[in-house]
């Protein structure tokens, strides 16, 4: 029997955590997070590999998108609609991270206990980037750094000056044109072969985790898990889902369409890791090749909704941990302040964890409130990581609404 895509990584997952829970139960904790890591080897190959195509993936489609828009004030216009999404899908998901964690209160519910002054979170001494560090990282100072470093933005930044001169020498640049073209197709030729390793990398990353914790973490966290989890489910099928049905677009034909691609997130902890297969995905269901590597790209570092609802609801939940009481008007200068420091964290190991330490200290909160939710926080991350990919997939059909363009019909999609 010959097994899909979805399927082997739905079993590599099962798979996973069975094994995962088997080395926890048998063996001490060292030797079960030991055995667990060398597990997660075929993991951080599979997003070496990844890492290794996106950059040239995004360079090429959104050279050869522009170059064929060949329209300056065109790609302007885009990108203002694009920012202004973004925000506006950023103030609804913090806001709706910050209700749900008042409505549920997962802080006060059952008893935290405290961890011991000065207990090391793995954060300690870094800082977020300021604006002006962070408006000056977006343009890059060499095209090949960029590529070589896999700087999204910087690459993005690039191949939009490089597109708009390509298609703006006309008929002279028809041969660059084609050749990247056909180094597109190339590139998602190797990403049908990096793909292969998928079931594998889930299977090692979720032995690891659930071998470093057990499944019995779930159990003493279950009432948090359950309200963030929740919160976005909520935000999914009810926030997105509402935005696509005023918009016009078919919410779950696209769901379906971006399937793999959530589950290979959910499963890998990491939206990145599916980026390849997103961009695949959406240009079936009809959006074009500029809107596509111009928007995805762009979403991930200014629109990650999933990160965004947990930065609010983990400080809030540290907070009523802490017995602390936010006023009304100490959430509103939270969900400010979380909206412009969240721009400016790309690349950063567990950045939402540094954004919150951030906040944290706004409001006199102890950063070793922090161990509270490490332990369970790889498990956040799955539903954080797959959120963002279903908002990012969604921001990216309304942009190509908003540009005219029509989402294919499943008919449509068979003849295309």
């Amino acid at each position: 029997m010959k097994f899909n895509i979805t399927t082997k990584i739905v079993l590599g997952f099962v798979l996973g955590v069975i094994l995962g829970q088997i080395l926890y139960a048998t063996t001490d904790a060292e030797t079960a997070a030991s055995v667990g890591d060398k597990f997660q080897i075929v993991s951080k190959v599979f997003l070496k590999l990844i890492k290794m195509i996106v950059g040239p993936l995004v360079f090429t489609t959104l050279v050869v998108g522009i170059a064929k828009l060949g329209d300056f004030k065109a790609v302007g216009r885009i990108g203002l609609k694009t920012l202004g999404y973004f925000y506006f899908a950023t103030i609804l998901s913090l806001t709706i991270g910050l209700v749900v964690v008042n409505i549920t209160r997962p802080g006060e519910i059952q008893s935290w206990p405290r961890p011991a002054a000065g207990t090391s979170v793995g954060i300690e001494g870094k800082k977020l980037n300021s604006i002006e560090e962070f408006i000056l990282h977006i343009f890059p100072d060499s095209a090949f750094r960029a590529l070589a470093e896999n700087e999204i933005l910087q690459i993005v930044v690039f191949a939009l000056f490089f597109g708009v001169a390509l298609g703006a020498i006309g008929e002279k640049g028809k041969n660059i044109m084609k050749a990247l073209d056909s180094l597109s197709e190339i590139v998602f030729k190797m990403v049908g072969y990096v793909m292969q390793l998928a079931p594998y990398a889930v299977l090692g990353a979720m032995t690891a985790v659930v071998a470093a914790k057990g499944l019995g973490i779930l159990i003493s966290y279950a009432y948090l898990l359950l309200c963030f989890f929740g919160g976005l489910l909520f935000f999914i099928f009810v926030v997105l889902a509402g935005i696509c049905v005023v918009i016009g677009i078919p919410f779950f034909r696209l769901m379906a369409q971006i399937k793999d691609a959530l589950l290979l997130s959910f499963s890998t902890a990491s939206s990145e890791a599916s980026l390849p297969q997103q961009i695949k995905a959406l240009e079936e269901f009809g959006i074009s090749p500029r809107i596509i590597g111009f928007v995805l790209p762009l979403g991930y570092s200014f629109n990650l909704d999933g990160s965004m609802m947990y930065m609010t609801f983990a400080t809030g939940f540290l907070a009523q941990a802490y017995g602390v009481s936010l006023t009304l008007q100490q959430q509103i200068v939270m969900l400010l302040t979380l909206m412009v420091t969240s721009k400016g964290i790309a690349g950063v190991p567990r950045a939402s964890l540094v954004v919150i330490a951030g906040t944290m200290a706004m409001f006199d909160l102890p950063v070793e409130g922090l161990a509270l939710i490490l332990g369970i926080d790889p498990f956040l991350d799955m539903g954080r990581s797959a959120t963002s990919v279903a908002g990012n997939a969604v921001a990216t059909c309304i942009i190509s609404k908003w540009e005219g363009e029509k989402q294919l019909t499943p008919e449509e999609q068979i003849t295309a």
